[in-house]
């Protein structure tokens, strides 16, 4: 009974709540008043969120504890790489990955991408959001590499998203505190394996509640998003999705001025042999030849500032977006919220 009433605790200072007790300062309009009375007197009879019924007989309101959202987002970022690795495979040649940090080179590499997702969620409690993540994509990158050779690729691939994600809200006076954070698994459709990505994101806001519609509210914020993704990267891509066809022969040749001029003892060293071999194949418009690598990649910047505002037109619909413009990542979402009872 004393965990029950330590969690009710926290249901008062619920991060949506419209309650009158938050903003005593505030003159109360006959309506907030008549809309607050009201909630005391619900019987909630559903299951989610637990201490539901204790929520509303404090005269506090809470969403409709099921929602569908519709998200879509863009990104740009970015993308520090090390611990590069090289391999090639052709109709005649099989060389796997091997070790070419000491040789190959890299510059400012960027990423952009942008996102549809569905996120199912539930409150479990009405300070805890549990949530699913579900969608598809596209990726371009854009690598620029600035030895042995100058050469620039942009790689553009599909990508599947599903995740889970956890939020917890609370109420500090007249404002409203939330922490969120998620786990995706995302496959890229080069890379051999999903690549884990963990995002965490802190919001402090505030909520300015319709007089003649207390249902209705305007929910702005600010705060700061950190991702961090999961190292380690292994691949494939053919010569003609990585470099745009009439450069073959230009930067092939340029790959075979560089390993000719190599004194003999470095020529056979296992990675000036494979930029050899990726020379002739561009010389030769062998753009079906396979080039593996290995890296271990990471954002930048994990941490940039975002600010955001939500318009909940009632308890069933809500639009918000967000925006990250702190930072060396720029992020834009906008999503559609619709919410109800089971």
């Amino acid at each position: 009974m004393k965990f029950i009433n330590i969690l009710f605790v926290f249901c008062l200072a619920f991060v949506y709540t419209n309650s009158i007790a938050q903003f005593a300062t505030r003159k109360i309009s006959k309506k907030e008043q008549a809309y607050t009375d009201s909630l005391k007197q619900v019987d909630y009879k559903y299951i989610f969120p637990i201490l539901g019924q204790k929520t509303y007989k404090g005269g506090f309101d809470i969403p409709y504890p099921i929602g569908i959202m519709a998200n879509y987002i863009q990104m740009n970022q970015g993308v520090l790489i090390d611990n590069f690795e090289l391999g090639i495979k052709t109709d005649n040649v099989d060389i796997p990955l091997t070790p070419a940090d000491n040789i190959i080179k890299f510059g400012d590499n960027r990423n952009q991408s942008y996102s549809f997702n569905i996120r199912p969620d539930i409150w479990v409690f009405p300070f805890l959001n549990v949530y699913g993540v579900f969608g598809v994509g596209r990726s371009e990158t854009t690598v620029n590499l600035t030895a042995p050779v100058e050469l620039k690729s942009v790689v553009d691939q599909k990508i599947t998203t599903s995740g889970v994600g956890l939020m917890g809200a609370f109420g500090l006076g007249p404002v409203w505190v939330s922490l969120d954070g998620n786990w995706t698994w995302n496959k890229p459709e080069l890379l051999d394996k999903p690549v884990q990505v963990a995002v965490f994101g802190l919001r402090v806001g505030h909520t300015f509640v319709f007089d003649q519609h207390p249902d209705r509210n305007i929910a702005v914020w600010g705060g700061a998003m950190r991702v961090r993704m999961e190292s380690n990267t292994r691949g494939q891509i053919k010569l003609a999705d990585a470099l745009p066809i009439e450069e073959f022969n230009a930067k092939g040749q340029e790959a075979l001025d560089y390993y000719n001029a190599l004194p003999p003892a470095d020529k056979l060293d296992p990675v000036n042999i494979l930029i050899k071999r990726i020379g002739d194949k561009l010389v030769a418009a062998d753009g079906e030849a396979i080039i593996r690598y290995g890296m271990d990649k990471q954002v930048l910047e994990e941490w940039n500032g975002i600010f955001g505002a939500q318009f909940q037109y009632n308890k069933r619909w809500m639009l918000r977006t967000e925006w990250g413009l702190i930072g060396d990542r720029k992020s834009g979402l906008l999503s559609l919220n619709y919410r109800f009872l089971l």
